[in-house]
């Protein structure tokens, strides 16, 4: 297990294991989405990207691959160890200033859901603070049954279980949410510290940061472009 594990997280399972409990080797495995296609149908083609919380690079190479300028920042030196092709930044996300602008912040990952509300602030500021004049930023939003309908679990076609197994109340609005992913040669585990939020108390949070919804892009209003309150 990682050293300095972030309080509340942890995981299990073969490999490195990051402060916030994410298994690089599992991240390694899990397959492409549909994100990329998400990202590049909200966006100019051939835009600069700040990704936040890049991880392996699931998606930065997908992005790459579609003619997109990716810098990929995640905390973990293990994980951008995986990335190739694009500029890597380690280190953490809600403290960063680069001087510098995009055309597009990537939030996914889930990560406005962080149960520390003052981490979650520092998130959404660095992603307003680096976009170019007429940038937005993508969020990816929990769906909004992620903590009821518990427990749950899907086959995904490439071969591995994945198990929301629990997601229990520890206070202050956060529950502790615990997720297994099995495959036919290894299983990792992740328990995480998640803040459910409603679609209006989502976009409180972006107003704080300067931000508002400028389109939800997915029927499931999971995946959200956000723009400058002062600029559209």
């Amino acid at each position: 297990m990682g050293l300095n594990m972030r309080s509340g997280h942890q995981g299990t399972g073969p490999g490195a294991i990051t402060p916030d409990g994410c298994a690089v080797e599992f991240y390694s495995r899990l397959p492409v989405g549909e994100e990329p296609d998400i990202i590049a149908g909200a966006v100019p083609a051939g835009a600069h990207i700040l990704e936040l919380g890049c991880g392996v690079g699931r998606m930065t190479h997908p992005l790459l691959e579609r003619g997109f300028t990716v810098t990929a920042v995640d905390e973990s030196a293990e994980m951008l160890e995986r990335v190739r092709g694009a500029r890597t930044i380690c280190g953490p996300i809600e403290g960063l200033d680069l001087d510098e602008t995009f055309d597009v912040a990537l939030l996914a990952s889930f990560l406005v859901h962080t149960g520390d509300v003052e981490v979650r602030r520092g998130l959404l500021r660095t992603s307003a603070r680096h976009l170019a004049d007429g940038g937005c930023v993508l969020i990816q939003r929990e769906g909004e049954d992620y903590h009821t309908n518990v427990p749950r679990e899907r086959l995904d076609p490439s071969g591995f279980t994945v198990r929301v197994a629990s997601s229990e109340p520890v206070g202050d609005g956060v529950n502790s949410v615990r997720a297994e992913f099995e495959f036919p040669d290894a299983v990792w585990t992740q328990t995480f510290r998640a803040r459910p939020l409603t679609k209006e108390q989502f976009e409180e949070a972006l107003a704080e940061a300067g931000l508002k919804v400028d389109k939800y892009l997915t029927d499931d209003r999971i995946w959200v472009r956000a723009v400058p309150v002062d600029r559209g």
